[in-house]
């Protein structure tokens, strides 16, 4: 049944600010509206996914001040003010960033559902590991992370993909991740390094 109707008026909206890939939007928003609804339906942005709506399969992964966040568990209106990264922001111009472009030298997707989700996942965890947090199988804690294949399984374990290119999924990983270590850099595509780049 409509909640208009139960409630005798339209549901309740409020004023919002999103900072999404850079750009401004105010919206009058419903308040039970899911960041994930809001980002697809109010601003066009398509690129993350709906999979399961109930944050176990990663694929509405959105970056929230540069960190992740399942899109489909967070409230529009709990995130006035954020700056927001969509997969649709990863990219410089029609520059890929470089896990993008290695995304696709790796065959790392098959359907390509789940791909958005694993791309800000990905950019994330490598800004993590950048910084030298551990994750639950780092084995030196005060070491820098060494971003192996068993650490990558673990760091990326919040993202499913159903068709199972998990094997190529890593690889990309672990050439993005060599990429920025040779000085290449990914900070330069993450949401930190074009802040500090304002």
């Amino acid at each position: 049944m409509d909640s208009a109707k139960i409630s005798g008026g339209p549901p309740p909206r409020a004023e919002i600010t999103l900072i999404v890939n850079g750009r401004e939007h105010r919206l009058a928003v419903d308040t039970r509206a899911s960041l994930l609804d809001v980002l697809r339906e109010r601003l066009g942005l398509t690129g993350s996914k709906k999979g399961c709506d109930h944050g176990q399969c990663g694929a509405c992964t959105i970056l929230v001040g540069g960190r992740r966040a399942n899109a489909c568990l967070a409230l529009a209106v709990a995130h006035d003010g954020a700056e927001i990264t969509t997969v649709e922001g990863l990219a410089d111009g029609d520059e890929l960033s470089p896990l993008q472009s290695a995304f696709i030298e790796r065959d790392a997707f098959q359907c390509g559902y789940c791909t958005p989700g694993q791309l800000c996942s990905a950019t994330a965890m490598l800004d993590e590991a950048a910084r030298g947090w551990p994750s639950v199988v780092t084995r030196d804690v005060a070491a820098e992370p060494e971003l192996d294949e068993t650490e990558i399984r673990e760091r990326m374990s919040g993202n499913v993909c159903r068709c199972g290119a998990y094997v190529n999924i890593v690889a990309a990983v672990q050439q993005a991740a060599g990429q920025a270590a040779a000085g290449r850099g990914i900070a330069g595509h993450t949401v930190a390094g074009r802040e500090a780049a304002r």
